[in-house]
């Protein structure tokens, strides 16, 4: 199968474009010189002459002060753009997968989210991110939209797993948010999903997720780091100061507190996940495997 993949180069993209590769398909992956998503016409254009049977979306503005800072590009970037490839796959007849983000929820109440939880997002990264599933959806109603939370396990894209162990190996200060909580989940199995063929003929919103209970930032950080010293890499655990997402100075722009989604649609096709737990512990050796390489 011919696949164009957006944003190949990003945390879920680069995991998926190597199962797909292991999986012997045909892969697109358009740099950003190449297909720039700020211009939507020509994003468009490309998905036309690609000749693609499926075209997955991973590439998004995603840093939250980034779209404060510039919210028409986000706005290109993460709504109008996707929205163009929806309608261009509805014209060749390929199939469309968009990656959307826990971030278009309100995160007011805690506890899991099904799909059709309330849609309120408190920042221009999930307002840019509901527009598109709007815009997607509204295109091509054949689009599956797949929403994923906190993803980690991409070793050259480190997320909070990865950079909580090499902040810790450093002897560096750990920080963490204790009123933030979700799903984290790993990036390899959001590539196993995309290309289950268990989605095929899916469409709608769909939740790709880890299992089990909603984590924190500073319950996720504890539980990588416990896992790294419990395989050698520390020598003894680091205290990690619990703060508020309010009290940490970086933050300019508000973050949705509770926002974990449940899987348990994903679970019925028959796509299994791993417990949040699992999936950063997986993170973290992968994160130690590559690192290890890298000194070699």
């Amino acid at each position: 199968m011919k696949i164009l993949v957006f944003g190949a180069h990003g945390r879920v993209g680069e995991m998926l474009c190597r199962a797909a590769r292991a999986a012997g398909h045909e892969l697109i992956t358009p740099t950003h010189a190449e297909c720039d998503l700020e211009y939507p016409a020509a994003v468009g254009e490309l998905v036309l002459r690609s000749e693609a049977e499926l075209v997955v979306n991973c590439a998004a503005v995603s840093r939250v002060e980034e779209c404060e800072d510039d919210a028409l590009r986000a706005h290109l970037v993460n709504a109008m753009s996707p929205a163009t490839m929806a309608l261009a796959c509805r014209h060749t007849g390929a199939r469309f997968i968009h990656l959307s983000t826990d971030y278009v929820l309100d995160g007011r109440r805690p506890g899991l989210k099904s799909a059709d939880a309330r849609c309120k997002p408190v920042n221009t990264y999930g307002f840019s991110k509901m527009e598109a599933e709007l815009q997607v959806r509204e295109g091509n109603a054949e689009a599956l939209i797949l929403r994923v939370s906190w993803v980690c396990g991409n070793p050259r894209k480190p997320s909070f797993v990865e950079n909580a162990v090499a902040q810790a190996v450093r002897g560096e200060k750990l920080v963490a948010a204790v009123d933030q909580d979700s799903m984290p989940t790993h990036a390899g199995d959001i590539a196993r999903a995309i290309l289950s063929p268990q989605l095929e003929g899916v469409s709608g919103v769909l939740q790709v997720t880890s299992s089990g209970e909603p984590m924190s930032r500073y319950s996720g950080t504890m539980v990588a780091l416990e896992h790294a010293r419990s395989v050698g890499a520390l020598s003894q655990m680091p205290v990690v100061e619990p703060q508020k997402i309010c009290d940490m100075g970086r933050f300019r722009a508000p973050r949705p507190a509770h926002t974990a989604m449940d899987n348990c649609d994903l679970l019925a096709l028959g796509i299994p996940m791993p417990s949040a737990r699992e999936s950063i512990c997986r993170a973290v050796d992968d994160y130690l495997s590559y690192t290890a390489g890298q000194t070699h």
